[in-house]
């Protein structure tokens, strides 16, 4: 099994909005040692819907892993799970506070036996680096998306299509059935990222900024660098919430080799 030590972090900023209805999180798992995840999460809707709905995600999020074990549990249910729970409760939620709470959602959890998983609703996206190349990404549930895997729209352009922020799909809609696209990649080694965000930031870069980014810094480095030049690409325009979470595995520091000089005891 390769060997590996997880970094990772997030990063928010409110843009020009009033305010932030984005979340992201990190946990760990009471009951499953080594095991990690991530979650973002970008809520829609007026007067605090949209960030009663994305508070829901990582609520919804937390309790679930807070309980799973790998003894018991599987990770690809447990994601599913978390996003039909968190679309039930927050349709609920419209209903008792008179709002219309609607959320995106990307979710990964990465296990000590070297898998990732991970599961999105909605354009919220994961990317999967090796090393600073895009080895895949998630396909946003937009309009747009449709259109081109229906062949009425070409992948260049979608990317300036005046439609690119319509959903199909969505935590917290009533219009039909709840789509979760889970997927699965084993055999983790160090090197191996993961970019999990909203589109108030993958909207300003190509994948490969993305995967220079992250590869060349820390998690933090990069969460302030890619805001940063996010901010500065949206100027003039009424930037939307930006948000990110970062999952590195970096290759773990050699055990320090002891040696003795007379009766001092030093370390290499």
């Amino acid at each position: 099994m390769s060997q590996y030590k997880i970094e990772a972090g997030t990063g928010q900023h409110i843009g020009d909005r009033q305010e932030q209805q984005d979340r992201a999180a990190l946990f760990a798992a009471p009951r499953a040692p080594g095991y990690m995840m991530a979650v973002v999460a970008d809520g829609m809707g007026g007067l605090s819907g949209g960030s009663l709905a994305a508070e829901q995600v990582i609520k919804t999020a937390k309790q679930a892993f807070d309980t799973f074990s790998p003894l018991t549990d599987d990770v690809d249910t447990l994601l599913s799970t978390i996003a039909k729970d968190a679309h039930t409760i927050i349709r609920l939620t419209a209903i008792s506070a008179e709002k219309e709470p609607h959320s995106t959602m990307v979710i990964l959890v990465v296990t000590p036996e070297g898998s990732a998983v991970w599961a999105h609703v909605g354009d919220s996206r994961l990317y999967r680096f090796d090393g600073p190349n895009c080895a895949e990404r998630t396909v946003d549930h937009s309009f747009v998306e449709k259109l081109v895997r229906d062949g009425r729209l070409s992948r260049e352009e979608a990317q300036h299509h005046h439609l690119a922020n319509v959903l199909v799909n969505a935590l917290g809609t009533s219009e039909g059935e709840l789509e979760v696209t889970v997927r699965r990649y084993n055999g983790l080694k160090a090197g191996d990222s993961f970019l999990l965000c909203t589109d108030g930031l993958w909207h300003y870069f190509s994948d490969a900024e993305l995967g220079a980014a992250i590869a060349m810094n820390s998690p933090r480095q990069a969460s302030e660098m890619l805001i940063a030049k996010a901010r500065e690409r949206a100027a003039g325009t009424s930037a939307d919430n930006c948000t990110l979470a970062i999952v590195k595995l970096v290759k773990p520091a050699k055990e320090a080799k002891n040696y003795t000089v007379g009766k001092i005891r030093r370390a290499v």
